[in-house]
């Protein structure tokens, strides 16, 4: 199979030719190398790609598998494969090699994925940016001189360059959401409990981190979550089952949702006119396929500053224990040497969380989700721009990070990306829709859309209706893989 043929189809297409017996696993492999060396070098997105004569990276063809011979991609965090590395974007942990596979790769495999290599993301996944020092920046294929986004940039850049179809993402402050919006793509973060982290780790960032997927078609994150959801031995977390496979909601009717906009972040980030027109037409479309849609007021629970607060101290006495864990085992100092200016001022940030203050910030995030969940009893869907601004300019969230400590670059993080975390904390499914573009510059703009706890079968509904009325998929950016040239 040519590179130009293979960027055509999503993953379920190359499953089903692969069943039909129309092309084989090596063809398929071998297209997405090619497609790799294509626009690799443009955006480094790929962190590191795995020997085509190792075996071990392959998995049986069994006729049960969905996704059986699709070319995929892990992010180099919170997946382990055993005997690759993960590096979490960090010279702290530069070569570690993992011994074991996590329940989440086992489920890639059992899923017949073919996995040759790992997604580049910023230093413990602690930014909305990949531009780490350990790879250097990852490159918006739209627009090289922009951000792909972050935490999972590196996932986002390739599938959208024509990598692969679908790659494996992470979000626990809108990590998948933001490099989906940024790069064009569609991405769905599951409710908490709905994947597991398992076994090393039973939550992540006290249950806002969270596993998903990039895709370019809705389908496809529809089908891959549908393999890898489901609970293991000893979860602290468990999502009700759907009441029918995700793959089969893509194409079914959602029926009439009374769907809230809230145009206006919290916090008080003002939403650019860019994003603003585009959300207004995102509104007449809704309503033109039978929606009822109004503006709404939607409250945390809680004002701005605490939820930004209990945020950075969640997340920095998480990360202190990350990295006192792998200095530990690797032998190394916690300086500037290993750790990136953000990263390290978050760790002496979290040194001095108390147990009594992360207490108190879990009982923040408990109120957040009691007030979101006050909104979902009134209302099927929440809208809000997946961001406030188009793609920001390669360097843009660093610049003057190196005097901020850990609350402030949290509330950095938060401030440009305001509608994403409190679906975190809340612990419900949002996902991050392409629906729209920037006339002006061509840039892709993302509507988000949240609904209650469990409910992701609700947004795959709407998300199967929205690309059938608006669809995206003839989009390609400037760097894509199915031009030979990489233009």
């Amino acid at each position: 199979m040519r590179v130009s043929e293979y960027v055509h189809f999503d993953a379920v297409g190359l499953a089903r030719l692969v069943a039909a017996g129309e092309v084989t696993p090596a063809e398929l492999e071998a297209a997405a190398r090619e497609a790799a060396e294509v626009v690799g070098p443009q955006i480094n997105a790929i962190a590191e790609t795995w020997p085509a004569d190792d075996e071990s990276i392959r998995e049986p063809i069994r006729g049960s598998a969905p996704l059986a011979g699709v070319p995929f991609l892990v992010k180099d965090i919170g997946v382990s494969m055993a005997g690759r590395r993960m590096e979490l974007g960090s010279r702290l942990a530069a070569g570690n090699v993992v011994g074991a596979d996590s329940s989440l790769m086992r489920r890639f495999r059992r899923a017949g994925l073919m996995t040759f290599g790992r997604t580049a993301t910023p230093e413990m996944a602690y930014s909305i940016t990949t531009e780490p020092v350990l790879y250097g920046a990852v490159r918006n294929p739209w627009d090289l001189e922009r951000s792909a986004g972050g935490s999972s940039g590196g996932a986002a850049a390739a599938v959208a360059a024509g990598v692969v179809p679908i790659a494996h993402a992470t979000d626990a402050a809108g990590s998948l959401r933001i490099p989906a919006a940024y790069n064009g793509l569609f991405g769905l973060k599951p409710s908490r409990g709905r994947v597991s982290m398992g076994p090393g780790v039973d939550e992540v960032f006290n249950g806002l981190g969270v596993h998903g997927s990039v895709s370019r078609t809705v389908r496809d994150s529809a089908a891959l979550l549908d393999q890898i959801r489901g609970p293991e031995p000893g979860d602290p977390y468990f999502a009700p089952e759907p009441t029918r496979p995700y793959a089969e909601e893509v194409a079914r009717q959602p029926g009439s949702l009374r769907i809230g906009v809230l145009a206006q972040a919290w916090g008080g980030r003002r939403t650019t006119s860019p994003v603003a027109d585009a959300l207004s037409r995102t509104v007449r479309l809704l309503e033109s396929l039978g929606h009822r849609v109004e503006e709404v007021k939607v409250g945390l629970g809680v004002d701005w500053g605490e939820f930004v607060l209990a945020n950075a101290r969640l997340m920095t006495a998480n990360l202190t224990a990350l990295v006192d864990e792998l200095a530990a085992a690797f032998d190394r100092p916690v300086d500037t040497s290993t750790l990136e200016p953000q990263t390290l001022a978050g760790y002496h940030y979290g040194q001095r969380v108390s147990g009594a203050r992360l207490v108190s910030a879990l009982a923040i995030r408990n109120r957040v989700a009691r007030s979101l969940a006050r909104y979902f009893d009134a209302h099927d869907v929440l809208l809000t721009p997946t961001l406030p601004e188009l793609p920001m300019p390669l360097g843009a969230y660093a610049e003057g990070g190196e005097v901020l400590d850990g609350l402030g670059w949290i509330d950095r993080l938060n401030d440009r990306s305001p509608f994403t975390m409190a679906f975190n904390v809340a612990g419900t499914p949002a996902m991050s829709v392409p629906v729209e573009a920037d006339a002006e510059t061509g840039l892709p703009i993302g509507m988000q859309f949240a609904a209650g706890y469990g409910l992701e079968g609700r947004l795959f509904r709407l998300a199967g209706q929205l690309e059938q009325a608006s669809p995206w998929s003839g989009r390609s950016p400037t760097v894509w893989a199915g031009d030979r040239t990489g233009r």
